[in-house]
């Protein structure tokens, strides 16, 4: 290392972005919530509007090897409704800017719009506009959601109170399961080409990973119960790392029980199949996008009986421990090992 470098393996993602939100403030009345959530919140008459942004690279974030166009179009843009989905908003616009090389033809092109297209039509969004470019190799794919939500209605990460119950969305874990499955397929594949892959049984988790979807039914669900949480924030990098998200911008501890943790069944067996521990997967493996969020005790009677959503912990007044009791009743430090731009290979 030279002298005076910095690395950016050694601040990682999240450091990379809290030094760059250290170098810029706010000078807009209108500029609600800048850097450090799921989305900018900004001042628009009587309500807000919350912006949010997500890139995916070939060859970082997706595979063509096994991922369809027209499931990597969805995918890009259910990615970022879930972040709208985390503010408690509605989204109602999507821009797009495209990089692509010369090795994709128009009807590949007409592929990825497809799903792009399938996705706007699920989450009744709008396609308004954005940028292509040519690409020296590759596909890249950067949109930017636009929803809109009410002032007395916005959730940030930093809203939580102590003992405010920890609620989960969905299951956990099956989308890095998937992943798993589709990354072993593909070396049986480049091993002998006339193998075909066997998929069936995996459906489930392969389908997570390909085909994720925003929890847009839980925002509505949410408000036809008349419950705002007090913070949340979708699970793109793993619950333990989210978790930890909550604790800091709400400067309070967390504390979770392994056995209220949701796995699939199918996610469960395929991470034993390949020797997985599941909660580590359920813990770290991301890409599931389902929704983490508190609510304050008094909310609870309004949402005990929903179908998917879970109560896994609560916040507690010690925001230097963040805890997981086992099933053994174990109390271990939850620390986030999931996915990071600048360390992981």
């Amino acid at each position: 290392m030279s002298e005076g470098r910095t690395e950016l393996s050694g601040i990682g993602e999240f450091g990379l972005i809290e030094h760059i939100q250290q170098m810029f403030s706010t000078k807009h009345a209108t500029s609600l919530k800048g850097i450090g959530d799921d989305a900018a919140v900004i001042g628009a008459g009587d309500g807000s509007m919350v912006v949010s942004t997500d890139m995916l690279l070939e060859g970082v974030h997706f595979d063509l090897a096994y991922m369809p166009l027209k499931h990597l179009g969805y995918k890009a843009v259910a990615v970022n409704i879930s972040d709208i989905a985390a503010m408690n908003a509605l989204p109602e616009q999507i821009v797009i800017s495209l990089a692509i090389s010369n090795r994709f033809s128009l009807e590949a092109v007409d592929a990825l719009y497809e799903g792009i297209r399938a996705a706007c039509e699920s989450y009744k969004v709008d396609l308004v506009g954005g940028d292509t470019s040519s690409s020296a190799s590759g596909l890249i794919i950067s949109i930017t959601a636009i929803g809109r939500v009410s002032n007395d209605k916005v959730v940030l990460r930093s809203g939580a109170k102590a003992n405010d119950i920890i609620c989960v969305t969905g299951d956990l874990g099956a989308a890095y399961v998937g992943l798993q499955v589709l990354e072993r397929e593909k070396e049986v594949f480049l091993t002998n080409p006339e193998m075909q892959p066997d998929l069936e049984k995996y459906e489930y988790v392969v389908g997570r990973q390909l085909k994720p979807e925003a929890r847009m039914d839980i925002v509505y669900d949410l408000a036809e119960r008349g419950c705002i949480p007090t913070s949340m924030i979708d699970i793109s990098d793993g619950l333990a790392s989210e978790l930890l998200h909550l604790s800091k911008n709400s400067k309070l501890g967390v504390k979770i029980f392994e056995d209220k943790v949701p796995i699939d069944h199918d996610a469960f067996e395929t991470a034993i199949e390949f020797k997985l521990d599941p909660i580590t997967c359920a813990l770290n493996g991301g890409e599931d996008y389902e929704l983490l969020f508190t609510i304050s005790p008094l909310d609870y009677e309004k949402l005990k009986n929903h179908p998917d959503i879970h109560f896994i912990g609560h916040m507690h007044d010690n925001a230097n421990q963040n805890v997981m009791i086992t099933k053994q009743q174990t109390l271990v430090p939850i620390t986030a090992q999931g996915w990071n731009h600048f360390t992981s290979a």
